[in-house]
C-alpha cells in the first residue's frame, strides 16, 4: 500500500487527489495546501485523505508533511517547483509536476527558465538518480497529453522535419468567463514571448505572433485563428528532438479560442503590461488591474452546474498534432487527433469543467503510471519522454476516460 502526497488542492490537485482516493493500492492521501478552508473541504469527500496546512515556499514544511510518501503530485504554480524537488529528494520520494518549476536558475524567470529545464534534465536528474527514484515533469493536458500523443505520432514516422501542435479551446458560456483555468496562468502566458524550436534552435517569438488559421471538424465547421503561445511543449521536445522525436528540426505550439480573442485586444492596448503607471494621479498595474475584474474559474460542481443550466454558446475544442516528415521515402503529415469530452460530458461523468477533466485525468494518469511501477527510468524525465511501451499504456488509460487518439497518415502531393 502506498501513500501520496498532493501539494496544491486546486482544480488540478483535487482532481488527482479525487481519483487516487477509488485506487485500491492507496491507503492514504495527504492533502497539502497554505489554504485551510481548500483541504478541508477536499478532505472531508475523500475516504483516505488526511489534511496539512503547507508553505509551498518552505522545503522544510513540504518535507515533514511527505514523510513516508512514496510520491509527491506537485500541482502547485511553477514558482513552488524548486521546493517541492527537494523536499522529495530529502525524503526520498518519486515526484510529478503538473509543470516545470521557473525557479531552477535565480533570475527573471522569463530569461532562465528554458536554461533551468537543462538544469532540471542534468543536476536533478543526477540527483533522483542516485536516490533510486523517479521525477516526471510536464504531465498535464498540455504539457503532458500532447506530448504523448506527439510521440505515438512521430512513431509513424521514418525521420521528422516538423511538429505543430494546435490547442483550440472554444467552450464559452453566457456569463463574463473568459478562462476555465486560473485567469493569472492564463493572463501571463498569453502576454508571454512565446518558445519555438526552429532549424534546431530555441528562438523566442512575440505574442499573438505569426498566425495561422485551420479548420478542424471537431471544431463544429469554424475557421479559427492560431497564434504562437507561451507554452513548455517546444522546450522540452527541441532538447529531446534528436532522440525521441527522429531528429525533428521544427517544432511549434499554436493556440487558439475564447480566452485568445478575449485577450489579444487587452496586450494590444497595453492592458497585460505588469509596469506600473500614473492615471489621473493614481499609480496602477495595468495587469493587476484587469485580474481584479476577471472571475476565477468555477471549482465546485454547484458553481458549474449553474453555468451550465445557465446555457452555453459553444462547447467545442481541438487537440491536433500535425507530424511532418518521410516514412518510405514519400513525404507524409501524421495527423493525430486528440478527442475528450466536453463541458457537458465532463459534467455529466464527473461533475467537472472540460478543463479541469482533460487536465486533471491527464495528470492522474501519469500518477497511476506511479502507483503501477510502471516507470523503469531512474532520474528526471519530462512527458515526451516515455517508452513506446508506456505510450501505449498511457493511450490506453486514457482510451478508459473516453480521451482518445485518433492516428491518420496522409502522403503529401
Amino acid at each position: 500500500m502506498k501513500k501520496v502526497m498532493i501539494l496544491g488542492v486546486g482544480a488540478q490537485g483535487s482532481t488527482v487527489a479525487r481519483k487516487l482516493d477509488e485506487e485500491q493500492g492507496v491507503d492514504e492521501i495527504i492533502c497539502a495546501d497554505h489554504n485551510e478552508k481548500a483541504v478541508t473541504e477536499i478532505v472531508k469527500s475523500l475516504k483516505k485523505a488526511r489534511g496539512a496546512k503547507v508553505d509551498g515556499r518552505d522545503k522544510g514544511e513540504i518535507a515533514n508533511a511527505a514523510e513516508g510518501a512514496f510520491l509527491i503530485v506537485n500541482a502547485l504554480p511553477l514558482e513552488f517547483g524548486k521546493a517541492a524537488l527537494e523536499a522529495a529528494l530529502e525524503v526520498r520520494s518519486n515526484y510529478q509536476d503538473f509543470a516545470a518549476p521557473s525557479n531552477i536558475i535565480e533570475g527573471d524567470p522569463d530569461e532562465t527558465w528554458a536554461d533551468g529545464i537543462k538544469v532540471l534534465y542534468a543536476d536533478y536528474g543526477r540527483r533522483f538518480a542516485e536516490a533510486d527514484r523517479t521525477a516526471v515533469i510536464a504531465t498535464g493536458s498540455a504539457p503532458g497529453l500532447i506530448c504523448v500523443a506527439a510521440r505515438r505520432a512521430v512513431r509513424e514516422l521514418d525521420e521528422c522535419d516538423t511538429i505543430i501542435m494546435f490547442v483550440y479551446e472554444g467552450v464559452e458560456a453566457k456569463r463574463f468567463l473568459p478562462f476555465w483555468w486560473s485567469p493569472v496562468s492564463a493572463l501571463n502566458d498569453m502576454a508571454g514571448r512565446a518558445y519555438a524550436f526552429e532549424n534546431g534552435e530555441l528562438i523566442r517569438t512575440p505574442p499573438f505572433g505569426r498566425p495561422v488559421r485551420k479548420k478542424f471538424p471537431e471544431m463544429g465547421g469554424l475557421e479559427a485563428e492560431f497564434i504562437e503561445h507561451d507554452h513548455d511543449e517546444p522546450v522540452h521536445m527541441g532538447i529531446n528532438a534528436e532522440k525521441f522525436f527522429k531528429g525533428a528540426k521544427n517544432i511549434y505550439f499554436k493556440y487558439g479560442g475564447v480566452g485568445a480573442s478575449f485577450a489579444r485586444p487587452l496586450f494590444r492596448a497595453g492592458l497585460l503590461s505588469k509596469k506600473e503607471e500614473t492615471v489621473k494621479g493614481r499609480k496602477v498595474v495595468p495587469f493587476d488591474l484587469i485580474l481584479a475584474h476577471i472571475p476565477p474559474a468555477p471549482k465546485t460542481p454547484e458553481e458549474i452546474r449553474e453555468i451550465i443550466g445557465e446555457g452555453l454558446i459553444s462547447d467545442t475544442g481541438a487537440f491536433v498534432i500535425e507530424a511532418y516528415g518521410k516514412k518510405g521515402g514519400k513525404n507524409v503529415m501524421v495527423d493525430a487527433h486528440v478527442f475528450a469530452p466536453g463541458m457537458a460530458e465532463s459534467f455529466e461523468r464527473s461533475g467537472l469543467t472540460a478543463e479541469m477533466y482533460l487536465t486533471g485525468q491527464s495528470g492522474f494518469l501519469f500518477t497511476k503510471m506511479f502507483l503501477n511501477d510502471k516507470y523503469a527510468q531512474r532520474g528526471l524525465i519530462s512527458s515526451d519522454m516515455l517508452t513506446d511501451d508506456q505510450v501505449d499504456y498511457y493511450l490506453d488509460q486514457a482510451a478508459k476516460l473516453n480521451i482518445t487518439c485518433r492516428i491518420e497518415v496522409k502522403t503529401e502531393g
